[in-house]
């Protein structure tokens, strides 16, 4: 094994080599070379320190070992942004998520998006973009007698910033959406047919509800810019093509715009057009976010035993800290422009998730994707729902409600009257200090950190795996990888040792499987989910293209698939288990 990858020796230390490398890569910090960072826990140390510096001189220390406390032994795990840059002389930013401003439909406006989109990247932020609102490919421009170029060029353009910017950082980095009804929709569906093109985006549809019905009743749909209808065509037709792209090539996603701005308690204030870059956050033009998930493996008392819980008082504790951490972090954070600063201090929008669904499961006995493990993670998620807005309330209280509060146009939307009843009326009392609490990131390194907990709310991968990891001088080393659940089985009761049902992987699920568990966290879960629904190969196009239709059924707020194939590639190499 190369250096680097030895596991220090220190308490509360690493489950596995990759979380040591992991942290020494990513989260470490040094300084010309140097080490300041020595530990795991000098880290957690630097970002309470950090994060409390928010707080009243007398209450620091205090707060600080809260902070430290949570993060300890990897339970409240904030998203690499907090843990890269807190407390560091850096000039980064400290939230992940980012959607960029409006874009104009102009030369100068496509520019000096591009611009403020660099100077984001450059801080660590990740990038979402709505293209809609640029004109379609050959609509006239007045006073240059030509042909508008169209929001695909202008997609080149911010490929080729974030490819200067963000080197090496790879695909995925930002999000590019659509509206259904732009007349250039399908050239934005079949976008990265050549592979060598925009591969800094993901791609996404916002597909409105009567895009929904149209298909489903199959009538015409109109392509329409600035109320002038471009072309008519049959909705499933359209339907069909953004539907065989992302069968062949697992792009474009598939937002329920509609959905998502119901469902945004702060739309009466705002409109939404578009996510991050993996799509747990929707945001607004200039929206920002702090992100922090909860372990759930760490909270489970008796794994594998017939009286295995999870506990809950520790998830409402966890929340608790967590919502005060991510406040602290908008005030703390650097920001790429005044835009965006103003816009995450006026509404104060944070993100509370959580990581090691699977594992959590599995160490109850649990199937994932079973009706018991949907009923599980919902009552999971309508916990860590109520116990965020109980602290927003009572930090309301304290520091006063976000400045953009609405209270009656607030209390009435539909997410605050799902919340139990002595919480609402907490929030009656106080306000809300932040806008909107929760959503669930995709969690790849911080999951991999915490020991390689199953990421977010998705299903085990595979329990041995190769995972090619990157330097920052630009090596790589494969490195053989165990799932947490399977790790920590085989310590209890060996390596030998007949694993029990609950032990399922991606593979072992159908596509209505991770449907369910989606749509059963997104009822208790403000913002977005990061969630792919894995196919088979040899799923037919019809069936495949019924998942889309299940998590709009469902109530999901938007539906990514993965189905391998000689284009899409494996996503890692299984072992045996």
């Amino acid at each position: 094994m190369p250096d680097e990858l030895e596991v220090p020796k220190n308490r509360g230390g690493f489950d596995q080599a990759i979380s040591a490398f992991i942290w020494k890569e990513k989260y470490q910090y040094r300084v010309n070379g140097r080490a300041i960072d020595q530990t795991i826990e000098s880290t957690w140390r630097r970002v309470a320190n950090g994060l409390a510096r928010a707080e009243r001189s007398d209450m620091q220390s205090n707060v600080a070992d809260r902070f430290f406390a949570a993060m300890e032994d990897f339970k409240l795990l904030p998203a690499g942004r907090i843990l890269a840059g807190c407390g560091t002389a850096r000039h980064i930013t400290l939230a992940n998520t980012f959607v960029m401003q409006t874009i104009p439909d102009s030369v100068a406006g496509i520019m000096d998006t591009a611009k403020q989109a660099a100077l984001t990247m450059q801080m660590g932020g990740g990038l979402g973009y709505d293209f809609s609102t640029i004109r379609p490919v050959g609509t006239y421009v007045t006073g240059l007698d030509c042909g508008a170029a169209g929001p695909i060029a202008a997609m080149e353009i911010f490929d080729s910033v974030c490819a200067m910017v963000v080197k090496g950082m790879g695909r995925g980095a930002m999000m590019a959406t659509m509206r259904c009804d732009h007349p250039d929709i399908i050239a934005f569906a079949n976008a990265k047919s050549d592979p060598f093109k925009l591969r800094n985006f993901n791609l996404s549809v916002m597909v409105t509800d009567a895009f929904m019905q149209a298909v489903r009743d199959n009538t015409h749909w109109d392509l329409m810019w600035e109320g002038r209808i471009f072309e008519t065509i049959d909705a499933r037709d359209l339907w069909q093509i953004i539907m065989k792209r992302t069968y062949a090539a697992a792009e474009p996603g598939v937002l329920f715009i509609d959905r998502i701005n119901a469902m945004n308690p702060l739309n009466y204030l705002e409109e939404i057009s578009a996510t991050n870059s993996c799509a747990e956050q929707p945001l607004p033009p200039n929206g920002t976010c702090p992100l922090a998930s909860i372990n759930l493996a760490r909270l489970v008392r008796s794994p594998f035993e017939k009286a295995a819980f999870l506990d809950l008082t520790e998830l409402r504790r966890l929340t608790g800290v967590a919502v005060r951490m991510l406040d602290n972090a908008i005030e703390v954070s650097q920001f790429a422009n005044a835009a965006q600063r103003r816009e995450a201090r006026e509404k104060r929008r944070i993100g509370i998730g959580v990581t090691a669904v699977a594992d959590a499961l599995i160490m109850l006995g649990i199937p994932y994707g079973s009706d018991a493990a949907a009923q599980v993670l919902g009552n999971w998620m309508r916990v860590l729902q109520n116990a965020a807005y109980t602290a927003s309330a009572h930090l309301a209280e304290e520091r006063g409600a976000f400045p953009a509060y609405v209270a009656q146009r607030h209390q009435d939307h539909p997410m605050i009257a799902r919340l139990d009843p002595e919480v609402r009326r907490l929030i009656l009392r106080h306000g809300l200090r932040n806008a909107a609490l929760t959503s669930i990131a995709p969690t790849g390194t911080i999951s991999m950190l915490a020991g390689n907990v199953s990421s977010g709310i998705e299903p085990v991968f595979s329990f041995s795996y190769q995972r090619t990891v990157n330097t920052a001088q630009g090596k790589q080393h494969h490195e053989t990888v165990k799932d947490y659940a399977i790790w920590l089985y085989h310590q209890m009761f060996g390596a030998g040792a007949k694993l029990p049902d609950a032990f399922v992987t991606a593979a072992d699920l159908q596509p209505s499987e991770h449907v369910v568990m989606q749509a059963a966290a997104q009822r208790w879960v403000d913002g977005g989910i990061s969630k792919t629904v894995n196919c088979p190969e040899a799923i037919t196009f019809d069936a495949f293209k019924s998942v889309y239709q299940e998590a709009y059924d469902a109530g999901c707020k938007g539906c990514t698939t993965f189905r391998p194939n000689s284009i899409t590639g494996s996503v890692l190499e299984e072992m045996e288990r």
